[in-house]
């Protein structure tokens, strides 16, 4: 099957460097699928589950918003965060919504506001996916 290189930098480091044969992006309004090939594009990463195939075998990442460079033969994404489901800390996502949540009580920049909500986003999103993924 035909591959192209996939290299995914999260603000931590490079979290994955090698071949990929497809992938599903997470974006605003669904998904966006890429396989060897693809035209040149840029796409908008939204917080969600990125699939992509190595040897056959499908691997899921958690990842935050950021960017994807697309080409025929390489796709490089830039993203806020990238982590496996099974290395989320379910208590520490826990801990972060309800700090989110208490802060949404209390009166607010819009600026601190939409932060607040972006944490809260992405606390329900980790809640959701070690949910779905525990061992």
């Amino acid at each position: 099957m035909n591959s192209f290189i996939l290299n995914i930098t999260a603000s931590s480091g490079e979290f994955y460097q090698g071949s990929c044969e497809s992938m599903v992006l997470p974006v605003k309004d669904g998904v966006y699928g890429v396989q060897a090939g693809h035209s040149p594009v840029l796409v908008a990463i939204h917080m969600g589950m990125l699939k992509f195939t190595v040897d056959g075998e499908t691997r899921e990442i958690l990842v935050g918003d950021g960017i994807a460079e697309v080409t025929p033969t390489f796709v490089l994404l830039l993203v806020d965060s990238a982590e496996r489901p099974e290395d989320i800390d379910k208590n520490r996502a826990e801990a972060a919504r309800i700090r989110a949540e208490e802060r949404l009580q209390h009166k607010q920049s819009m600026h601190e506001y939409y932060q607040t909500k972006i944490a809260l986003d992405r606390a329900m999103q980790r809640l959701q996916t070690a949910a779905k993924y525990k061992r």
